[in-house]
């Protein structure tokens, strides 16, 4: 093992000061851990006036909020209420309504924010014992913010008998945490802008993570350069090779723990067509590092034979691959992958970056769990720990306008795309590749950035053992920089990659589309950019104006002058 044991570093540092105050906490409710456990109804008095309350919660799960008004219908489906509002709004004919959730077996949280001046004593016997009871400073958009925090765990609770600790990702806009923000934003907004006048990408979201709070996360230009939908950080993504280390790499790393698959046995031992083939002997660690000799890209879409594609579905033609473009049934499985499996391979030991190394593991994984990938990702990480909406297809899941348009495909597909993967591949495989096909806000990606940096844990539940992640994201090969699965910074300071401030202990990964997330356990910090560079043709302009490593670097002289 060539990982070094990383149990000494720190994980969250809490700089603002909660004066929330947990009163009851039924059955240790707070803070909130596995969220797809929940259905979460919100319910406040006067929702304009807790608009920054329901923004904040909103950020951590899926929510749907509401007044009083046809209070039975709107919580109905939900297994957990919260119900928000002052002392003197709380009244008891609406609280009749919540005992009544109570008596249905739901779970409530009762957030009261609570100035002191309310002339009526608050009856605390009114809903009985079995709800969680949060009193919150009135007034403020602060105390909304972290009062909200408080029930997901993003700000730990330091006062009162029932004590909290921090769990998740704080939202408290780097306040107290000694950072000039100021100034870094100022250095950032000017690189930004210089990426969008240089036509490097049209719009990009940069977000920044210290110590569990988010000191950085703004968007910055549009969705295109005609500047009609303007960037914003809630926006999601095309990830390209993202989706090596935050789709595939996550399940490999649970079915290895879990004794399902060992990265030491062969292709051959888990895929049956892989035996009769020059792969079956190649091991999935040599996969994982990209040492499996494997053909670095095939393009499969220039070998496409006429009525492959239509322009609208038919019986033989149901995958979509873009607006108004469908492609013959069972192509991947047909053509793509017996290809794959009969292309030819180099020695095994050098390093050639494949995509071809994420399709196989993707297929493994699919092969063990018996399960689409896409799906099984989505139950085993992405919705207990409130990745909203990190998954694969999405316009399946989101509107069109929510979604970052891509390049306008002129070879292959002749439209734009919108929530359709870019990569050629993983389009005509159904979206969902090893290697790419993974969409997500900078949001989700600092989610499961800082479940990387916790070593595994998150929302106060254990997803992964600490040795595992410390074995998948150090340097794992003798031949180059590589994880298992994870791109790592380069050792030669001369390249100064990925930034030239970057250390050794950094690893994550680029995307082609423009992004990209890297996790420094050495000063737990989290980076992640996003862009669509590829809008409306590639261009090579973020990389010749080195628009990622400077920002990264600017963020990197804001930490170290405070040191």
């Amino acid at each position: 093992m060539l990982f070094t044991h990383l149990s000494g570093w720190a994980q969250y540092k809490q700089t603002a000061v909660n004066e929330s105050v947990l009163l009851q906490n039924a059955n240790g409710l707070l803070p909130l851990k596995r969220l797809d456990e929940y259905k979460i109804a919100l319910v406040t008095t006067v929702p304009s006036r807790y608009a920054t309350f329901i923004h904040t919660a909103k950020r951590y799960a899926d929510i749907e909020s509401f007044d009083f008004n046809q209070y039975d219908e709107h919580t109905k489906y939900a297994n957990l209420i919260i119900v928000a509002g002052s002392t003197a709004d709380l009244r008891n004919d609406l609280l009749l309504m919540v005992r009544q959730s109570i008596v249905n077996k739901k779970r409530v949280i009762l957030v009261r924010f609570d100035d002191g001046t309310n002339s009526q004593p608050w009856n605390r016997g009114f809903l009985g014992n079995g709800i969680s009871e949060l009193v919150a400073p009135a007034g403020g958009e602060e105390a909304q913010a972290h009062a909200a925090m408080s029930i997901f765990g993003g700000l730990a609770i330091t006062q009162g008998t029932h004590k909290t600790e921090q769990t998740r990702l704080q939202y408290t806009e780097a306040k107290a945490s000694g950072l000039n923000i100021a100034a870094m934003t100022a250095k950032i907004d000017a690189i930004a802008g210089e990426a969008i006048r240089g036509r490097a990408a049209p719009g990009m979201v940069v977000m920044a993570v210290k110590n569990g709070q988010v000191i950085f996360d703004k968007a910055y230009g549009y969705h295109t350069y005609g500047q009609k939908v303007p960037t914003r950080t809630t926006d999601i993504f095309d990830l390209a090779s993202i989706s090596k280390i935050a789709g595939t790499t996550p399940v490999v790393m649970h079915l290895q723990e879990k004794g399902i698959i060992n990265l030491d046995s062969t292709m051959g031992r888990y895929l049956w067509q892989a035996k009769e083939t020059n792969k079956k002997d190649i091991t999935l660690r040599s996969v994982l590092l990209h040492e499996a000799g494997f053909t670095p890209y095939i393009p499969f879409y220039r070998h496409l034979n006429a009525g492959d594609i239509r322009r609208s579905p038919d019986a033989g033609h149901q995958v979509k691959v873009a607006d108004s473009a469908y492609l013959k049934n069972n192509y991947y499985r047909d053509v793509m992958w017996p290809e794959m499996l009969q292309s030819a391979v180099k020695p095994v030991g050098s390093y050639v970056y494949s995509d071809i190394s994420m399709y196989v593991m993707k297929e493994v994984a699919e092969h063990e769990t018996a399960e689409p990938m896409d799906n099984y990702v989505q139950h085993l990480l992405y919705r207990p720990i409130g990745m909203k909406t990190a998954g694969y297809n999405p316009r399946t899941r989101f509107a069109k306008d929510q979604i970052v348009p891509t390049e306008y495909d002129t070879s292959f597909r002749k439209v734009l795309l919108q929530g359709y993967v870019h990569d050629q591949g993983a389009a005509m495989a159904g979206g969902v590749a090893g290697h790419a096909g993974l969409f997500a806000t900078a949001n989700d990606l600092a989610i499961y950035g800082q479940l990387l940096l916790n070593r595994g844990d998150y929302g106060g539940v254990r997803y992964f053992k600490p040795e595992t992640i410390d074995m998948f994201t150090s340097k794992q090969s003798k031949t180059s920089r590589r994880g298992l699965g994870f791109d790592r910074a380069d050792p030669d300071p001369k390249k100064e990659y990925p930034s030239k401030l970057a250390n050794e202990s950094v690893y994550g990964h680029t995307g082609y589309t423009g992004t990209c997330i890297w996790i420094d356990p050495k000063n737990q910090l989290i980076y992640i950019f996003l862009s669509n560079r590829v809008h409306p043709q590639v261009t090579t302009k973020l990389y010749d104006l080195n628009i990622r490593s400077r920002i990264q670097d600017v963020i990197y002289e804001t930490i170290n002058a405070t040191k």
